[in-house]
Protein backbone atom coordinates (compact mmCIF):
# COMPACT_ATOMS: atom_id res chain seq x y z
CA UNK A 1 0.00 0.00 0.00
CA UNK A 2 1.92 3.40 -1.57
CA UNK A 3 0.13 5.39 1.33
CA UNK A 4 1.80 3.51 4.20
CA UNK A 5 4.57 3.43 2.73
CA UNK A 6 5.15 6.85 2.08
CA UNK A 7 4.34 7.60 5.12
CA UNK A 8 6.64 4.84 7.15
CA UNK A 9 9.65 6.35 5.32
CA UNK A 10 8.59 10.27 6.19
CA UNK A 11 7.23 9.45 9.83
CA UNK A 12 9.03 5.82 10.91
CA UNK A 13 12.09 5.78 12.49
CA UNK A 14 14.45 2.78 12.77
CA UNK A 15 15.90 1.43 15.77
CA UNK A 16 18.80 -0.72 16.88
CA UNK A 17 17.69 -4.71 17.00
CA UNK A 18 15.12 -4.68 13.87
CA UNK A 19 12.70 -2.13 15.15
CA UNK A 20 10.67 -0.05 13.19
CA UNK A 21 8.80 2.83 15.42
CA UNK A 22 5.80 4.26 14.23
CA UNK A 23 4.05 5.31 17.08
CA UNK A 24 3.41 8.75 15.72
CA UNK A 25 0.99 7.84 13.15
CA UNK A 26 -0.10 3.89 14.07
CA UNK A 27 0.21 2.66 17.63
CA UNK A 28 0.36 5.59 20.46
CA UNK A 29 -1.06 8.32 18.47
CA UNK A 30 -3.02 7.31 15.73
CA UNK A 31 -3.87 9.34 12.49
CA UNK A 32 -7.55 8.20 11.73
CA UNK A 33 -7.84 8.98 8.20
CA UNK A 34 -4.39 6.81 7.19
CA UNK A 35 -6.33 4.09 9.92
CA UNK A 36 -9.53 4.77 7.35
CA UNK A 37 -7.55 4.18 4.21
CA UNK A 38 -5.81 0.88 5.48
CA UNK A 39 -9.44 -0.73 6.48
CA UNK A 40 -10.26 0.24 2.82
CA UNK A 41 -7.80 -1.79 1.83
CA UNK A 42 -8.15 -4.79 4.25
CA UNK A 43 -11.80 -4.61 3.04
CA UNK A 44 -11.49 -4.77 -0.36
CA UNK A 45 -8.56 -8.10 -0.06
CA UNK A 46 -11.08 -10.12 2.02
CA UNK A 47 -14.48 -8.31 0.73
CA UNK A 48 -15.34 -11.96 -0.97
CA UNK A 49 -14.60 -14.27 2.18
CA UNK A 50 -17.54 -14.55 4.71
CA UNK A 51 -16.09 -13.15 7.77
CA UNK A 52 -18.10 -13.57 11.65
CA UNK A 53 -16.07 -11.43 13.34
CA UNK A 54 -12.74 -9.77 13.74
CA UNK A 55 -10.26 -10.46 16.29
CA UNK A 56 -6.99 -8.71 16.89
CA UNK A 57 -4.57 -8.16 20.59
CA UNK A 58 -4.36 -5.36 22.77
CA UNK A 59 -3.22 -3.13 22.17
CA UNK A 60 -2.28 -1.71 18.94
CA UNK A 61 -4.43 -4.06 17.11
CA UNK A 62 -7.46 -2.30 18.45
CA UNK A 63 -8.02 0.45 16.30
CA UNK A 64 -7.46 -0.93 13.10
CA UNK A 65 -9.68 -4.03 13.74
CA UNK A 66 -12.21 -1.69 14.86
CA UNK A 67 -12.39 0.36 11.52
CA UNK A 68 -12.05 -2.59 9.75
CA UNK A 69 -14.80 -4.14 12.05
CA UNK A 70 -16.37 -1.27 11.17
CA UNK A 71 -16.70 -1.00 7.75
CA UNK A 72 -17.65 -4.86 7.34
CA UNK A 73 -20.35 -3.88 10.09
CA UNK A 74 -18.85 -6.55 12.44
CA UNK A 75 -18.01 -6.95 15.70
CA UNK A 76 -14.68 -6.64 16.98
CA UNK A 77 -12.95 -8.70 19.71
CA UNK A 78 -9.59 -8.55 21.17
CA UNK A 79 -7.81 -10.54 23.34
CA UNK A 80 -6.72 -9.09 26.44
CA UNK A 81 -3.28 -9.35 27.72
CA UNK A 82 -4.45 -10.33 31.18
CA UNK A 83 -6.94 -12.04 32.88
CA UNK A 84 -9.54 -10.07 34.31
CA UNK A 85 -11.07 -11.06 37.79
CA UNK A 86 -14.70 -10.72 36.11
CA UNK A 87 -14.00 -12.95 33.31
CA UNK A 88 -14.67 -16.21 34.54
CA UNK A 89 -14.51 -18.60 31.70
CA UNK A 90 -11.83 -17.87 28.71
CA UNK A 91 -9.70 -19.25 26.13
CA UNK A 92 -6.08 -19.09 27.28
CA UNK A 93 -2.68 -19.36 25.51
CA UNK A 94 1.19 -17.55 26.16
CA UNK A 95 1.99 -15.36 23.82
CA UNK A 96 6.36 -14.00 23.60
CA UNK A 97 6.07 -10.09 23.01
CA UNK A 98 9.51 -9.36 20.34
CA UNK A 99 9.13 -5.95 21.33
CA UNK A 100 8.99 -6.01 24.95
CA UNK A 101 11.10 -9.32 25.67
CA UNK A 102 8.64 -11.11 27.84
CA UNK A 103 5.92 -14.07 28.11
CA UNK A 104 2.45 -13.09 28.77
CA UNK A 105 -0.97 -15.17 28.83
CA UNK A 106 -3.42 -13.59 26.39
CA UNK A 107 -7.72 -14.71 26.94
CA UNK A 108 -10.25 -14.45 25.07
CA UNK A 109 -14.09 -14.99 26.99
CA UNK A 110 -15.70 -17.97 25.81
CA UNK A 111 -18.96 -15.86 25.49
CA UNK A 112 -17.80 -13.52 22.55
CA UNK A 113 -15.85 -16.88 20.39
CA UNK A 114 -17.92 -19.51 19.12
CA UNK A 115 -17.93 -22.81 17.77
CA UNK A 116 -17.69 -21.82 13.60
CA UNK A 117 -17.14 -18.67 13.98
CA UNK A 118 -15.42 -17.09 10.79
CA UNK A 119 -12.84 -15.03 12.25
CA UNK A 120 -10.39 -12.40 10.47
CA UNK A 121 -7.56 -11.92 12.43
CA UNK A 122 -5.54 -7.55 12.16
CA UNK A 123 -2.84 -6.36 13.36
CA UNK A 124 -0.24 -4.03 13.47
CA UNK A 125 3.02 -6.04 12.96
CA UNK A 126 3.77 -9.22 11.84
CA UNK A 127 7.43 -9.99 12.86
CA UNK A 128 7.96 -13.33 14.40
CA UNK A 129 4.40 -14.43 14.49
CA UNK A 130 4.15 -14.94 18.18
CA UNK A 131 0.73 -13.28 18.54
CA UNK A 132 -0.47 -14.83 15.42
CA UNK A 133 0.38 -18.41 17.23
CA UNK A 134 -1.22 -17.27 19.90
CA UNK A 135 -4.49 -16.05 18.36
CA UNK A 136 -4.77 -19.41 16.02
CA UNK A 137 -4.61 -21.95 19.23
CA UNK A 138 -6.76 -19.66 20.85
CA UNK A 139 -9.27 -19.78 17.67
CA UNK A 140 -8.06 -23.85 17.45
CA UNK A 141 -9.77 -23.77 21.20
CA UNK A 142 -12.96 -22.39 20.45
CA UNK A 143 -13.45 -24.48 17.42
CA UNK A 144 -13.82 -21.42 15.29
CA UNK A 145 -12.02 -20.96 11.55
CA UNK A 146 -9.37 -18.34 10.74
CA UNK A 147 -10.21 -16.70 7.51
CA UNK A 148 -7.28 -14.50 7.38
CA UNK A 149 -4.78 -12.83 9.00
CA UNK A 150 -4.40 -8.82 7.75
CA UNK A 151 -1.37 -7.00 9.26
CA UNK A 152 -0.46 -3.27 8.81
CA UNK A 153 3.23 -3.79 8.74
CA UNK A 154 5.04 -6.80 8.02
CA UNK A 155 8.82 -7.50 8.79
CA UNK A 156 9.56 -10.15 5.95
CA UNK A 157 13.17 -10.56 7.45
CA UNK A 158 11.70 -12.48 10.07
CA UNK A 159 9.73 -15.87 10.52
CA UNK A 160 6.33 -15.14 10.87
CA UNK A 161 5.15 -14.69 7.23
CA UNK A 162 6.73 -18.28 6.85
CA UNK A 163 5.49 -19.73 9.80
CA UNK A 164 2.02 -18.74 8.76
CA UNK A 165 2.00 -19.42 5.26
CA UNK A 166 3.38 -23.21 5.90
CA UNK A 167 0.89 -23.77 8.12
CA UNK A 168 -2.00 -22.19 5.24
CA UNK A 169 -2.98 -19.18 6.89
CA UNK A 170 -3.66 -16.39 4.44
CA UNK A 171 -1.89 -13.87 5.06
CA UNK A 172 -2.13 -10.00 3.65
CA UNK A 173 0.32 -7.36 4.81
CA UNK A 174 0.26 -3.90 3.63
CA UNK A 175 3.64 -3.20 3.72
CA UNK A 176 6.27 -5.41 3.76
CA UNK A 177 9.73 -4.24 5.45
CA UNK A 178 12.74 -6.01 3.71
CA UNK A 179 15.35 -4.77 6.03
CA UNK A 180 16.18 -2.91 8.83
CA UNK A 181 19.65 -3.28 8.28
CA UNK A 182 22.09 0.08 9.35
CA UNK A 183 18.28 1.49 10.30
CA UNK A 184 17.56 1.86 6.92
CA UNK A 185 13.89 1.25 5.91
CA UNK A 186 13.92 -1.00 2.44
CA UNK A 187 10.59 -2.33 1.26
CA UNK A 188 9.94 -6.05 -0.37
CA UNK A 189 9.46 -4.93 -4.19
Amino acid sequence: MKLLKERILRDGKCLEGGILKVDNFINHQMDPLLMKAMADEFVKRFAGDKIDKIMTIEASGIAPAIMVGYLFNLPVIFAKKRVPSTMEDCFKTKVISFTKGREYDICVSREYLNKGDRILFIDDFLANGNAAKGIIDIIEQAEAELVGMGFLIEKSFQQGHDYLSSRGVRVESLARIASLSDCKIEFVL
